[in-house]
């Protein structure tokens, strides 16, 4: 007899069960050490770039000195080749500025994460951004803290509510200690990350974000991430030239999602290796910025601005890394007119050449690099013409960072928290909340989508209050339509028709002419409304009398989304479907029991078909069996079967339609059963799936019995 094992218990089950899970200390005890890993994950990242950049450019070009400014072409493309592999063969989730994927996790997976991400972020946004990636730290350090919060909620199998608080406390965690800005790490994760301003959130994201904020002063120091210059207001006239920054601002932010989102569709739809296009990416970023100093020299900018010097690690191009000390110039007023007004147009280039070629950074940095030196050019052109009103350069620098960030990111409570507590002044306050206001508005006027929720609309993914509400968006018409419906000619007799409905069990036919083309539809109410009182149609109608010639149609390559709409307001059950280039071409048609259908096929495509459920408790599975021909379910009812409490049959698929189980539901060849059971009952679930299968004289050997097919 075999002897059954002794039960695990591992030592944070211990502390679960000696501080209650449930109870306030033992929360927000896991919300500080969450704060504090990432904080000691943000100081290592922020450590790891510095020693990615001095080999690079302080070591390497000792053994090679001849190449000289070349290394700002080589030391780009050399950190991609480390980055591109790891991202693509490691973790795909580390491509990019990882916001949209923590959202997505939120939304669609239950908030889990897997743990080797927080690996791959981090080397991958080392070696590209400490090589002179154009991206910022701030996304890879939201992405760790984020999946630190998912893993710990794992390990301790808590449910997906909080699982999804935790992962919010770790994003706050990370902008807290990147910025030394805990109230915008907080903001950042309930705007954000999880897209609502909920109370039962904020206890442990604050604990986190202050917890983070105060590891991270132990290791950077006590100071802001910026230097900034006393401001002050010189006219009350002044707040409306804010506001014209802010139209400004919005500008520079849309220009932003939609060059950076169009220099990564080139990127994926360029035939290259997938690890080598940010390699690529890294040699344009290099040519640029060996380039750029030379043509802005010739003239344009004074050449003291240009860093033309050696040694090469203390003049790297602007466009180069996170743009901090560059960002820290121009909010001093130290930067000419000129260099500012190219460095614009050179940082969305550089950052577009950097993650849209499918690199490792963050937008942040970006965004507030850009937005200081749209406000700074805007401030030197204001202070010329109205000196006795506008304030200098430095001033409307600090509010364009707000402003930009905010049209970018949607996020016009972070932008102004983390402005003014980089600038600890709050006599910034009204100039910087006029221009982002107006910068949000004009920026959704321009482009519905944010910079982090437009790659989640991309893939069929929109969010309200950080949950996925389009299912259908995913899934295209020609996927789940009829291809072959039953029609009908306009010049039968309409008398004949409702031998048809009886039949097919049908709604509604098209009507199509000897040539094949959509005439028109007719339905059992238009059959109903020609037979009268009596119950019979005049014999001498035709069906083009009674059928409806104005059609509204669906195409082949619409989402189900727009045809649901389309759909809802007319109370149609059924559209046919035609070629958009040829509108009476029928190639299907599409039933409401269609888009039922369709719903299931878009939650398998977010990773609910095996192993997953939306909304089911932590510590649950799901498997899928198919019922063989020769099975001896076939012809059984589900009464008979008598499936054990501890597994839930959620639903059977039978030929591409969903049937919802009853007790006198009858078994079919080839349905599938969907159950829900305990992931520690996972086996036993499968041992059940065998038992039922098994022929009665076999059922002793259940070990014989063909596996169970999921």
């Amino acid at each position: 007899m075999q002897e059954t094992p002794a039960p695990r218990i591992v030592w944070w089950e211990h502390f679960l069960d000696r501080v209650h899970a449930s109870g306030m200390l033992a929360w927000l005890l896991l919300a500080a050490l969450i704060g504090a890993g990432t904080a000691v994950g943000a100081v290592f990242f922020i450590e790891l770039i510095s020693w990615v950049e001095r080999g690079l450019y302080f070591h390497l070009p000792k053994v090679w000195p001849e190449l000289g400014r070349g290394w700002y072409i080589v030391a780009p493309v050399l950190g991609s080749l480390i980055a591109g592999p790891i991202i693509a063969f490691f973790s795909p989730e580390a491509k990019g500025h990882g916001v949209p994927e923590v959202m997505e996790a939120i939304a669609l997976r239950g908030a889990r994460i897997r743990p080797r991400v927080v690996v791959a972020k981090v080397a991958a946004s080392a070696a590209c951004i400490g090589s002179g990636g154009s991206a910022g730290r701030e996304g890879p350090i939201v992405q760790v803290g984020a999946a630190f919060g998912s893993t710990l909620a794992q390990w301790l199998h808590f449910s997906e509510s909080r699982t999804r608080n935790l992962v919010a406390a770790g994003a706050a965690a990370g902008i807290a200690a990147t910025f030394n800005a805990p109230i915008a790490g907080v903001l950042f994760a309930l705007e954000v990350i999880l897209g609502e301003m909920a109370l039962r959130d904020l206890s442990s994201v604050v604990l986190s974000a202050v917890m983070a904020s105060t590891v991270a002063r132990m290791f950077l120091g006590n100071r802001p991430a910026f230097s900034i210059p006393f401001y002050a207001t010189r006219s009350p006239w002044e707040i409306l030239i804010y506001l014209l920054l802010g139209v400004l601002g919005a500008a520079v932010g849309v220009a932003f999602i939609r060059v950076l989102y169009f220099t990564e569709d080139l990127f994926d739809h360029w035939n290259f290796p997938s690890w080598a296009k940010p390699a690529a990416g890294a040699l344009l970023l290099g040519i640029l910025g060996f380039v750029y100093p030379q043509v802005l020299g010739l003239g344009f900018v004074p050449t003291d601005e240009l860093r033309l010097d050696v040694p090469l690690h203390q003049n790297l191009p602007h466009v180069f890394g996170s743009g901090f000390p560059v960002i820290e110039d121009a909010l001093l007023g130290n930067l000419s007119l000129t260099l500012m007004v190219a460095l614009v147009v050179l940082k969305l280039v550089a950052t577009s050449l950097t993650l849209g070629a499918g690199n490792s950074g963050g937008v942040f940095a970006p965004a507030l690099f850009m937005g200081a030196m749209t406000g700074g050019t805007f401030g030197w052109v204001v202070h010329k013409l109205l000196p006795t009103i506008a304030a200098g350069a430095g001033s409307y620098a600090t509010v364009g960072m707000a402003a930009v960030f905010a049209a970018a990111a949607r996020a016009p409570l972070t932008a102004i928290m983390i402005v003014f507590e980089l600038t600890d002044d709050y006599r910034i306050l009204l100039p910087l909340m006029a221009a982002v206001v107006v910068a949000v508005v004009v920026a959704e006027r321009m482009e519905p989508e944010s910079i982090y929720t437009l790659k989640l609309v991309r893939r069929g993914i929109r969010l309200f209050r950080g949950r996925d509400m389009d299912v259908l968006a995913s899934v295209k018409v020609a996927e789940v339509m009829e291809p072959n419906p039953i029609t009908v000619s306009p010049d039968i007799p309409a008398s004949s028709l409702g031998g048809l409905f009886l039949q097919t069990n049908t709604h509604a036919f098209p009507v199509v002419d000897n040539r094949g083309n959509l005439w028109g539809i007719v339905s059992l109410a238009d059959y109903r409304r020609a037979t009268g009182k009596n119950g019979h149609p005049d014999p001498h109608l035709k069906v083009r009398d009674i059928a409806v010639r104005s059609v509204v149609v669906a195409y082949p390559e619409e989402t189900l989304r727009d045809v649901a709409q389309r759909m809802a307001p007319r109370d149609i059950s059924r559209l046919p479907v035609v070629d958009r280039k040829n509108p009476h071409k029928l190639l299907g048609v599409i039933r409401r029991n269609d888009i039922i259908h369709a719903y299931e096929l878009g939650m398998v495509r977010r990773g609910f078909a095996v192993g997953e459920l939306p909304g089911a408790p932590p510590g649950t599975s799901v498997a899928r069996f198919v019922v063989a021909p020769d099975s001896p379910l076939v012809g059984k009812s589900l009464a008979e079967i008598h499936i054990p409490d501890d597994f839930l049959l959620i639903h059977i698929e039978r030929g591409g339609q969903t049937v919802l189980p009853h007790g006198d539901t009858v078994l079919a060849a080839g349905d599938t059963l969907t159950l829900l059971a305990r992931q520690d009952d996972a086996e036993a679930l499968e041992h059940l799936w065998e038992t039922l299968n098994a022929p009665p004289e076999a059922a002793p050997q259940q070990e014989e019995s063909p596996p169970p097919a999921t």
